[in-house]
Order: structure tokens, then C-alpha cells, then sequence
């Protein structure tokens, strides 16, 4: 079966597909640092617990306090980017949600699931003993199920070659299991998000440390050896992501082609760097080294989707039905919104640390 016979008509959009794709990348930007602070402070927490809970408290307790903020931020923060992903690839992403629709609703029940426990972790914290351990892994497996299922979303619609098999499995069932790139994928955000929140935990206690506390140094320490070491593997998952991809896409054949290699020498370029950065512990300027390269990885990773789709689709082939006032009012709201949440954030930092709860 033709593959293209699958792919239903796009509908049009009100302005030029520009200023989405701009505002996908911006909001996918906020989304992925609050997502990698979100599990890999829950992963750090839950591999620490395999030690003394004494020799371990100091970081746990953090990250237990905090885990139900990130959880709420990573969530809302994600519906931006997944609307603008609705709005560019729509006809696709629609298409593979149901070509997987058990799994990919079971992703509301696994999150209710991973936010209850994240509350029962941090206000049963002291009373939890060693059954901290069971929470912090019960919460990193069900995020780890949930990305798990997000990937295979994103694989299947970025490759309707895949969608005739629904005929075979038409019960949402389908899982893109044989795509060569899906696990690597996965795992390279998953190990980034790893890195990411032992640098958010060296980021905590730096701050604890300029604040006066001088036992906050080992553990900052602690959380850029997270940083570093897994960056470092995530290197090595890049390159074998790199050798899973089609072999006509990285080339310089093509513009989309010769960008996706720049911005991807880019990202690795800046990650060296940033490993040494963090194993001399020095947390802000491996922060700025960091956020250079995961902007560098975002623009990436939509340039590899425009050349998994071009066969199939391109967002320049959307039909545009001219309507500014929607656009004008998105942009209102969304100053007004962040602004609103800046504030919020400021608010409940004050009031947690008077009552000695450290962000």
C-alpha cells in the first residue's frame, strides 16, 4: 500500500507555518529543561537511595520537596509545544495516536500515578525509611514508561511507511518497535535528562552554598559528577543514534542536510566543554555551555523530522487561511501568562523558604 494514500489533508492555518515553528521550538525549549529536571533529579534520588539513607538525605530531601513542583511545571509546560505540534503536523500526529491509542492514553493514568507518589514522597519523606527507594523507583519507571510511549508517537508519525501495519493490529495497539532509531532516540533523552538534573541539583545547593551553608559544597560537587559522567555517556548513544539514521539524510546534499550536521557539530562541540565545566564544579558556566547545546539539539532535532518527512510532507505545503487577530490575542496572553508565572515562581520560593524548604 502507497503510504502517502494514508496520510489524511492537512488543514489550513491562520498565519504562515513561521510562527509556529518558532513558537514550537521556544516553548519545546522550556518544556525539555523542566522534563529533565523533572526525571533525572527523580532517577538521581531513587539511585541514591541504594546507599545509606543518611549518607544520601541531604539530596534526596531535596529533590523529594521539589518533585511535585517539577512534575506540575514539566506537564503545563509541555501543552504549548504539543498544540503547536498539532497545529504544523496535525494530520500526522493525530494518525499515529491512533495507531497507538491504548498506550498513548494510558500516559494520563501513568502520570496521575507518578504525581500521587511524588506528593506521598515528599510529605511522607521522614516517615518513608527504606521504603524511599520503592517511591523514588516506582516514580522514575512510570516516567519512564511515559517517555517511552511519547517517543514511539513521534516515530510513528514521523514515518508513515509504518501505518499500514494498523491493518495487521487495528485494536491502537501499535508500537514502533522496529525503528532503528527509536531506542537511541529514547535513551539519548533520557541520559540527557539525567544530566540535566544532577546539574539542577548542583544548581540548589550552589545556591545554599553562596547562602552561608557549608556543608552544601560536597553535594555540589555530587550533582556536576551526575552531570559530566552522564553527558559523557551521552555522547557515545548520540553517535550510535547518529549511525541509526537514514543514510541519505546525513549528507550535504540537501540544505535541510548540510544544517542538521552543522547544528548537530554544534551541540557536540559545546558539550566538551561543558563535561569539563562540570568536573571542576563550576555550575554556572557549565548551565550557559549546557542550554547552548540542548538549543543547538532542539533545532536539530526539527530539522531531522523536516527530512524524515519530506517525502511525505513538507510544513511549507500548508494552506494558510489569513486570520491576524487570533495570533495578536496568543500573543497578549502569552506575555501576560509568563509574566503571570514568573511571578508565581517568585512567590512560592519566598514562601518556601520561610518555612526553610530551599527551591
Amino acid at each position: 500500500m502507497d503510504p502517502a494514500a494514508l496520510i489524511p489533508t492537512p488543514d489550513a492555518i491562520p498565519v504562515s507555518w513561521g510562527w509556529f515553528q518558532c513558537f514550537l521550538l521556544l516553548t519545546f525549549f522550556l518544556h525539555i529543561l523542566l522534563m529533565n529536571v523533572m526525571f533525572g533529579t527523580a532517577f538521581i534520588a531513587f539511585v541514591s537511595h541504594f546507599r545509606h539513607n543518611a549518607q544520601t538525605a541531604p539530596c534526596t530531601e531535596v529533590v523529594s520537596g521539589n518533585l511535585p513542583f517539577t512534575i506540575a511545571f514539566a506537564v503545563n509546560f509541555g501543552v504549548a509545544p504539543l498544540l503547536f505540534v498539532q497545529v504544523l503536523y496535525g494530520h500526522l500526529i493525530y494518525a499515529s495516536s491512533i495507531l497507538m491509542a491504548v498506550f498513548w492514553l494510558s500516559i494520563i493514568a501513568l502520570l496521575a500515578g507518578a504525581y500521587a507518589l511524588a506528593y506521598v514522597y515528599k510529605y511522607r519523606y521522614a516517615h518513608l525509611g527504606s521504603g524511599r527507594l520503592l517511591v523514588s523507583g516506582l516514580i522514575t519507571l512510570l516516567l519512564l514508561v511515559i517517555a517511552f510511549f511519547f517517543a514511539n508517537n513521534l516515530s510513528l508519525m514521523q514515518t508513515p511507511t509504518n501505518w499500514s501495519r494498523y491493518f495487521d493490529h487495528p485494536l491502537g495497539l501499535l508500537l514502533s518497535l522496529d525503528d532503528p532509531m527509536l531506542l537511541p532516540r529514547y535513551l539519548h533523552f533520557m541520559v540527557s535528562a539525567v544530566a540535566v538534573g544532577g546539574l539542577a541539583i548542583a544548581l540548589s545547593f550552589h545556591w545554599k552554598q553562596k547562602k552561608g551553608d557549608q556543608t552544601a559544597g560536597p553535594w555540589v560537587a555530587y550533582g556536576c559528577r551526575w552531570f559530566s559522567y552522564a553527558t559523557m555517556l551521552n555522547l557515545a548513544v548520540g553517535l550510535w543514534f547518529l549511525a541509526a539514521l537514514p543514510k541519505e539524510i546525513l549528507t550535504t546534499s540537501t540544505t535541510t542536510s548540510l544544517l542538521l550536521l552543522m547544528t548537530l557539530g554544534g551541540g557536540i562541540v559545546l558539550a566538551v566543554p561543558a563535561i569539563i565545566l562540570g568536573l571542576s564544579a563550576r555550575v554556572m558556566p557549565a548551565i550557559s555551555c549546557t542550554l547552548g547545546t540542548i538549543a543547538l539539539m532542539i533545532l536539530a532535532r526539527s530539522l531531522l523530522r523536516t527530512a524524515l518527512l519530506a517525502p511525505w510532507f513538507s510544513v511549507s505545503q500548508l494552506p494558510v487561511s489569513p486570520a491576524y487577530s487570533p495570533l495578536f490575542f496568543f500573543l497578549f496572553f502569552l506575555v501576560a501568562g509568563l509574566a503571570l508565572i514568573a511571578w508565581m515562581i517568585r512567590f512560592v520560593r519566598s514562601s518556601c523558604a520561610e518555612g526553610d524548604v530551599h527551591l
